[in-house]
C-alpha cells in the first residue's frame, strides 16, 4: 500500500459511517447505501492526488462525491414505498396476503452499522439515529432527489447554502428554493415523530419487553393493551396496512390461526428504533426466520409496527436464520 493510500484510507475511515448515513437517507436501501459508499470511496480514492485542502474541506469533498453517486443512481428510479405509501388502510384483517415482489420497498437499517466508535461525538450519533427513522426516509422518497439532497444536506447534516451549492454545483439561491419546496412537501406529509421513544430508553425497552412476552405467549388481548387505539400495522412485501387497535390485534390472532401459537423474538435495533427479529415454529419443531419488526413507540404506548416479512433482512441484522 502506498503512503498516499494510507493517508486517504487515514483520513476517509473516519467519515464511512455517517456518508452510509446520507447514503441511506437518499436511496432508503441499507444494501444499496453499503455500495453506494463503496463507490464513494473509489472514486475520492482515485482523485485524492487532485484533492486541494485550500478550495474545500475533505468532508465536504466526500459528501459531494457520495451526493453525485446517489444523484446518478436515482436517475429514474422508482421511490421505496411503505405500504402506507400507497393507498388506503385495510378493512379487513381476513383479505389474503398477496406480497408485491415488483415493488421496490423501503428497507431498514441496523443500527449496528451506524454505531457510534470510541471516539464519535455521543450528541452526533443521537441526531444521526433522529435523521434515519423509518418514517423521515420514507417521505424522504417523495421529494424529486435534488430536493431529497438539498434537504438531507441543509437540515440534517447542517451545511449552509453556500456549502450546499458547492456539493450540487449550483447556486445558493438555487439551494434555497429548493429547500423551500422540500419543507412544504415534508410539512404536508407529516413526517414528524415526535413521540418516538429512543431504544436505549428504559420506557422503550420495557415496552417492546412486553410486547415480545405477549407475542411469544399468544396472548392477544395483552398485545392489544400495549397499542393506541390509532396503532398503525404494515407488511412489506405485502402492499396491505391497518390502522387502530382493534384490525392490528385482529390480524395478530389470525397470523396465529395460521402459523401456530409458537413464537421467539430477539430484541435489535433498526432506524433509531427498537425492533425484533421474529421466529416461527414449523412442522420440524425448529424456529425459522419470519420477519424483522421495526416499532415506534411513545413512553406507553406501540403507535406503528412495520413488519418486514423480507427473511434476507436477518443477514443484514446478523440475526440467525434458525433457532
Amino acid at each position: 500500500m502506498t503512503a498516499t493510500s494510507q493517508g486517504f484510507e487515514r483520513r476517509a475511515d473516519p467519515f464511512r459511517r455517517e456518508l452510509l448515513a446520507h447514503c441511506y437517507r437518499m436511496v432508503g436501501s441499507a444494501t444499496e447505501a453499503e455500495d453506494l459508499v463503496q463507490e464513494t470511496m473509489l472514486r475520492a480514492w482515485r482523485s485524492y492526488d487532485r484533492f486541494d485542502d485550500q478550495l474545500a474541506s475533505f468532508r465536504t469533498w466526500l459528501y459531494r462525491i457520495a451526493t453525485n453517486v446517489c444523484l446518478t443512481t436515482l436517475e429514474g428510479a422508482r421511490r421505496r414505498p411503505l405500504p402506507s405509501g400507497l393507498g388506503a388502510p385495510g378493512v379487513d384483517p381476513e383479505q389474503p396476503l398477496t406480497p408485491a415482489f415488483d415493488v421496490p420497498w423501503l428497507q431498514p437499517i441496523p443500527d449496528s452499522l451506524l454505531s457510534a466508535t470510541a471516539s464519535s461525538d455521543p450528541a452526533t450519533m443521537v441526531a444521526t439515529h433522529g435523521s434515519v427513522r423509518l418514517a423521515f426516509v420514507a417521505a424522504m422518497q417523495y421529494l424529486p432527489a435534488r430536493q431529497r439532497a438539498v434537504l438531507i444536506l441543509r437540515d440534517v447534516l447542517e451545511f449552509s447554502a453556500l456549502e450546499a451549492a458547492d456539493i450540487l454545483a449550483t447556486t445558493p439561491a438555487a439551494v434555497n428554493s429548493a429547500l423551500q419546496r422540500a419543507r412544504a412537501r415534508l410539512e404536508h406529509l407529516s413526517a414528524s415523530e415526535e413521540q418516538i421513544e429512543e431504544p436505549s430508553s428504559p420506557a422503550a425497552r420495557e415496552l417492546v419487553d412486553r410486547y415480545i412476552a405477549a407475542f411469544e405467549s399468544a396472548d392477544v388481548p395483552a398485545i392489544a393493551r400495549l397499542l393506541a387505539q390509532d396503532a398503525v400495522l404494515e407488511m412489506p412485501p405485502v402492499p396491505l396496512w391497518f390502522v387502530g387497535a382493534e384490525h392490528y390485534s385482529q390480524f395478530i390472532a389470525r397470523v396465529f390461526r395460521l402459523l401456530g401459537p409458537h413464537w421467539r423474538m430477539i430484541p435489535t435495533t433498526a432506524n433509531g428504533q427498537a425492533a425484533v427479529g421474529a421466529y416461527a415454529r414449523g412442522s420440524d419443531g425448529v424456529y425459522h426466520a419470519h420477519t424483522l419488526q421495526v416499532f415506534s413507540v411513545s413512553k406507553s404506548e406501540i403507535h406503528r409496527n412495520v413488519v418486514f416479512w423480507l427473511p434476507d433482512l436477518f443477514q443484514l441484522f446478523d440475526l440467525p436464520l434458525t433457532l
